[in-house]
């Protein structure tokens, strides 16, 4: 198959690659525009792109008529792009993996998820998901990538690791200009507009074609307008609804929008961040709220409206917003090294803005911080819920970080607490 020169190596190559090795097949999943096809395409040796337009787009008329015609001719890794305009697809590569046997035989790739994959077997076992997102900053080549974050979630020494410290308006082009593969190389000014027409285009196409329901197209905005208000905040429906009630003085019911939400939670527009509890036999009580997070920052700034001068003006909206980004970049990275992601809030209101765990059950406490003039109390915050939870029977984290936007350096304090900003970490 054909490959881009200018392909920039993504973290998700290694994990296709070694999710082939172990599965008969992968479905590599993720919002459109973020690259899944580019990063398949370099591993198959067949492909059938169901959305190509050629000869009037007789690739997906042929499908329709005979669900095998996506397996013809096919050569092991074969790719079929965007499987999810056929959910019968799944059902197909299930029965085709268990009859040829072995594995590395199909790589799906979808930008949505059908209501149900599949009729006849969940798939499991046979067909390994693997979530791709917008490039990291290490990936599109913004971060260094001196200091790993595997190795501080390991809590190993970092010593202390220069950094060029970007300057704010940097912060701001992280953020405006996003992590979508086709903003490389563009002036700031062309690169943000990637991201409004990604927000039309999902109002105008992908919502009305998820699955055929019927949507207010104008309640669906001022939604997603409100979940950029919102941005990384544990956010409840209930608080949504008012926000846009009062706001735009417009009324949705809980439903509806239980409804809106799992919508953009199929077409990975929206990745929330699940809550943590630090063990099961802790005296703690923990809130169960997810954190509301979209795919990208670049989206919150679309829909806000909000210009690269507005934000350098906006320090506490870029707060929110840098947020997102960490965010985003930590999803990344965690997943290379079989961490996950969460975020941590007690009913005495202390938070912690992500908790990567390991494998092995250890974590990491991380704060995010635009400027490190806000080092000092973001690692008092840290030591206390370390101690807080140890006194309450906790299970306390391995590793304390802040993770910032305007430092010249990566280092550990002297109480143990890693300052590290975002343009030096890589997995």
């Amino acid at each position: 198959m054909p490959n881009d020169d200018n392909y920039k190596p993504r973290i998700a190559d290694k994990l296709l690659a070694e999710n082939l090795m172990a599965f008969g097949a992968v479905c590599v999943e993720g919002p459109m525009w973020c690259g899944k096809t580019s990063t398949a395409i370099r591993q198959c040796k067949s492909a059938c792109m169901i959305a190509d337009p050629s000869d009037n787009f007789a690739t997906r008329r042929q499908v329709s008529l005979d669900i095998n015609f996506a397996f013809a001719n096919a050569s092991t890794p074969h790719l079929i792009d965007e499987w999810q305009e056929f959910p019968a697809l799944w059902d197909a590569t299930k029965y085709r993996v268990d009859r040829q046997r072995g594995c590395g035989q199909i790589i799906l790739t979808g930008s949505s998820t059908p209501p149900e994959k599949g009729v006849l077997h969940s798939g499991a076992g046979r067909i390994a998901n693997l979530r791709m997102r917008p490039m990291s900053l290490w990936e599109s080549g913004m971060s260094e990538g001196k200091v790993s974050l595997e190795a501080v979630c390991k809590g190993e020494d970092i010593g202390v690791v220069p950094n060029r410290r970007p300057e704010l308006s940097e912060i701001v082009e992280y953020v405006v200009r996003g992590g979508w593969p086709g903003s490389l190389g563009l002036p700031l000014r062309a690169a943000a507009r990637i991201p409004v027409a990604y927000t039309n285009r999902l109002l105008d196409r992908n919502l009305p074609e998820l699955d055929g329901i019927p949507r207010d197209r104008h309640k669906i905005e001022l939604l997603l307008r409100s979940l950029a208000r919102n941005e990384s905040a544990a956010t409840s429906i209930a608080s949504i609804r008012r926000d846009i009630s009062a706001g735009d003085r417009v009324e949705i019911d809980e439903r509806t929008l239980s409804a809106y939400l799992n919508a953009f939670n199929r077409l990975f527009v929206t990745e929330n961040i699940r809550p943590f509890a630090p063990s099961l036999r802790s005296g703690i009580r923990i809130k169960q709220a997810e954190k509301r997070h979209f795919c990208d920052p670049s989206l919150a700034v679309a829909l806000l409206k909000a210009t690269p001068a507005r934000l350098e003006r906006d320090l506490l909206t870029l707060g929110f917003l840098f947020e997102s980004l960490v965010l985003r970049d930590l999803l990344c990275y965690t997943e290379s090294f079989d961490a996950s992601l969460y975020h941590y809030q007690d009913y005495n209101d202390r938070e912690i803005d992500a908790v990567v765990e390991m494998p092995d059950g250890e974590w990491t406490a991380v704060e995010v911080k635009l400027g490190v003039n806000q080092e000092e109390s973001a690692a008092k915050h840290l030591l206390d819920i370390q101690r807080r939870i140890a006194e309450k029977g906790g299970h306390s984290p391995r590793s304390l970080v802040i993770i910032v936007g305007l430092s010249s350096a990566a280092y550990k304090r002297r109480d143990g607490v890693y300052v590290l900003p975002i343009t030096t970490l890589k997995p």
